[in-house]
């Protein structure tokens, strides 16, 4: 393990046993939403890029992580019994307390005592730092097998009045991971860095103890809907993410036309051709399925990583670049060999 400028290279540690990637059964289109909202018939998709999500109704968000998790075991060829630690590295939790990971233990049916279940939440970054945690662990000797799990019902909370742009990226889904110890793949290189200059720039403030329900009523309901100031995203992402990017490379020894495939959060159609620009990457290496299914939050990363494999678009013994941004602001990204 070498650490160097912040960047924690660590060869070796994990293999990924299986991925799983789960969706509601109702699409929308972005006309229905403009029906709905009363825009003009092809506003949406202009403004967002995003052509569909997927949007739930019978289904919770536990219910798509079990569903996601069910797929990765079955491609791992495991049962739930056989792992020991959930980490569920989602934005948004199911509930403030207790922590979502349990129910998602408990409906997979593992039993009482058998797994640790806790979770992660670093909003959109979520499951590459569950990857670098579930490393460190697996490492460690503390546990064997690891399921991580990131499902979000990113379609509520939206503020249609106030930013439709910004409520019709979004979509729901779930993606889960299964992995453990390994000393030949894994993660080459990681890199996580917050500015926290731009810690209002997207938040979703009610709900945790900045807002007394009682006190502060008004204010807790005000910002009980998600905001975002794209501009100032914008802004801290054009000035220091290409550089960020460059860094994680140097300290994997890579590159940039030696990652065979880029798996990076799925914000929206624009800001991944913009990513994609400001750090030199080719179109092909860069995968985009936005307009099919939105910005699904933390569930971005995992969803894509699981649709690369099922559509051969990566395999075993490509190196490729999982990275993104999340609310804070943070900087993420892992050079990794599957």
């Amino acid at each position: 393990m070498v650490k160097s400028n912040g960047l924690l290279q660590k060869f070796g540690g994990l293999k990924l046993l299986g991925t799983g990637r789960a969706l509601p059964k109702r699409a929308v289109l972005s006309s229905e939403l403009d029906q709905l909202h009363g825009f003009e018939t092809g506003c949406l998709q202009s403004v967002t890029g995003v052509k569909k999500r997927y949007v739930c109704d019978a289904e919770d968000q536990i219910e798509l992580g079990r569903q996601a998790a069910v797929k990765a075991l079955c491609a791992a060829g495991l049962r739930p019994q056989d792992v020991d630690m959930i980490i569920c590295a989602s934005a948004v939790p199911y509930q403030p307390i207790p922590a979502t990971a349990p129910a998602i233990q408990r409906t997979l049916g593992i039993e009482d005592g058998t797994c640790f279940a806790t979770d992660v939440n670093s909003t959109c970054l979520s499951f590459p730092v569950a990857l670098q945690f579930a490393a460190a662990l697996l490492q460690g000797g503390c546990y064997k097998i690891i399921l991580i799990v990131s499902s979000e019902i990113a379609s509520r909370a939206l503020p249609w009045k106030e930013a439709p742009a910004v409520a019709g990226l979004f979509g729901d889904g779930a993606g889960a991971a299964l992995v453990s110890r390994d000393d030949t793949a894994g993660i080459v290189a990681s890199s996580f860095t917050t500015l926290s200059s731009g810690f209002d720039a997207c938040s979703l403030a009610s709900g945790g103890t900045r807002f007394d329900f009682h006190k502060e009523f008004e204010l807790f309901s005000k910002h009980s809907l998600f905001m975002m100031d794209g501009k100032e995203l914008f802004r801290l992402t054009a000035r220091d993410f290409g550089a960020f990017v460059d860094k994680l490379l140097a300290a994997a020894d890579t590159s940039k036309n030696e990652i065979d495939r880029v798996i990076a959060h799925q914000a929206s159609p624009g800001a991944l051709a913009h990513m994609t620009r400001l750090c030199g990457f080719t179109q092909e290496q860069v995968i985009d399925i936005t307009t099919e299914v939105g910005n699904q939050v933390a569930a971005s990363i995992p969803f894509v990583l699981d649709y690369a494999f099922e559509h051969g678009l990566v395999r075993e013994g490509n190196r490729i670049l999982m990275v993104g941004t999340s609310a804070g602001v943070s900087f993420g990204g892992l050079v990794m060999d599957l």
